[in-house]
């Protein structure tokens, strides 16, 4: 019975399991199912004893080696038949054995209710003088993430891959940042009203997004969110546009913190009914942009298309050769999870960055370097900053 999964119980009793409903009542009254268990076990054993030996007298008479053989044998089949063999089975079978016995259990519990109440009697005044405090058993049944994360593990062979990734990356949501997926400030697709009108008007029609950042002049100055739709149709419209129109149709800004938790913000974009956002440093600089289609990939995988030259799944694979080239933006957290790769998360995002901290200066091309057991080659260096990289994790062989 108390080897009985809670958690399975509760499911059956929610679908009308009259004996699921009966146990679950019972483990809700731990200290007087445990005593009325122990105190029958107790009894029988007692009265097996003494009724063997009663036997053995009656039938050899006081003969002490036939006693003391009675006795022996008595044990040994209490041991066998009545203590170990049982419990066995019900730590194998605990739901098995928990949903008929509860229905013997509990008119049994309800019959030695004044002997249970003495002997608990009891057992709590030498409790009380022994200082012993005794738990809230329904908070020791509570699960904490990290034991929920092991149930979801250890239930793969009853849950789908897809479905058990998904679980787990939602336990990993509070402890990433909108940093740790956001579009870098390099990559953010924005529109500037600085530019003459023909620009703008080239830029909208050629654009990959539904929604851009408009800024004036440079990223910092973001002045509002643009519906790209609606830009259209005012392109299809009006004959002689200026910057003013445009700017009608913003809608203002939604700023973020770099260091919001990406459960926490994913609960912002809800409450605020917002689906994109700045991401400002302690400086209010832009650092990125996060969208609500970044944090649903981030917990269901991949499923919109990238922008022509970013760092894309596709390209994080290992050949034949055991090599990978990629670029210098591509994030740390997708190398690893896509590369089977360890590299370290608590400092820079990207692999650029990471080794521009290990190297502290701007590298030439062909420089190589060794991190765990990957070997990184930095392939091209453009604008200060590492553009191309090549991996190589080398065979078991040749470790």
């Amino acid at each position: 019975m108390m080897a009985a999964n809670r958690h399975r119980l509760r499911h059956l009793a929610k679908r009308g399991n009259k004996s699921a409903a009966t146990a679950l009542w019972l483990l809700d009254r731990t200290d007087k199912l445990l005593s009325l268990i122990l105190i029958a076990n107790t009894l029988i054993n007692a009265l097996a004893t003494a009724l063997v030996t009663a036997l053995a007298i009656w039938t050899f008479g006081n003969n002490e080696r036939i006693i003391t053989m009675a006795t022996a044998a008595v044990a040994f089949a209490l041991i066998v038949f009545a203590e170990i063999g049982p419990k066995i089975i019900g730590a194998t079978y605990p739901e098995r054995i928990a949903l008929p016995t509860s229905l013997v259990l509990k008119p049994l519990l309800a019959i030695g209710k004044p002997v249970v109440w003495c002997v608990n009697l009891l057992v709590s005044a030498l409790l009380r003088i022994l200082r012993i405090k005794t738990g809230d058993s329904a908070r020791d049944h509570r699960l904490s993430p990290e034991e929920l994360r092991s149930m979801v593990l250890e239930g793969g062979n009853f849950i789908p891959k897809k479905h058990q990734s998904i679980l787990l990356n939602l336990f990993d949501l509070e402890k990433i940042s909108v940093e740790d997926v956001m579009t870098p400030r390099a990559q953010i697709e924005a529109l500037n009203l600085s530019v003459p009108v023909e620009e703008i008007k080239h830029q909208l029609t050629t654009c990959y997004h539904n929604k851009l950042p408009v800024y004036e002049g440079e990223i910092n100055q973001v002045v509002g969110i643009l519906h790209v739709r609606k830009a259209m149709a005012l392109l299809n419209e009006e004959e002689d546009l200026t910057v003013e129109h445009f700017r009608d149709l913003l809608i203002p800004p939604y700023f973020v913190p770099e260091d919001t938790d990406v459960f926490t913000q994913l609960q912002n974009f809800q409450e605020n009914h917002e689906r994109l956002g700045i991401i400002v440093d302690e400086y209010g600089e832009v650092q990125g942009l996060v969208t609500l289609d970044d944090i649903i990939e981030e917990m269901i995988g991949e499923f919109t298309t990238s922008m022509p030259g970013s760092a894309h799944a596709d390209s994080f694979s290992w050949d034949e050769n055991g090599e990978c080239l990629l670029e210098g933006t591509a994030t740390l957290r997708d190398i690893n999870k896509r590369l089977g790769l360890n590299f370290p998360l608590d400092g820079p995002k990207t692999l650029n960055g990471l080794l521009l901290e290990m190297l502290q200066d701007i590298p030439d091309a062909s420089v190589s370097l060794k991190i765990g057991n990957c070997i990184v080659e930095i392939v091209q260096v453009q604008n200060q900053a590492i553009k191309v990289i090549k991996l190589i994790y080398p065979k078991a062989g040749d470790a």
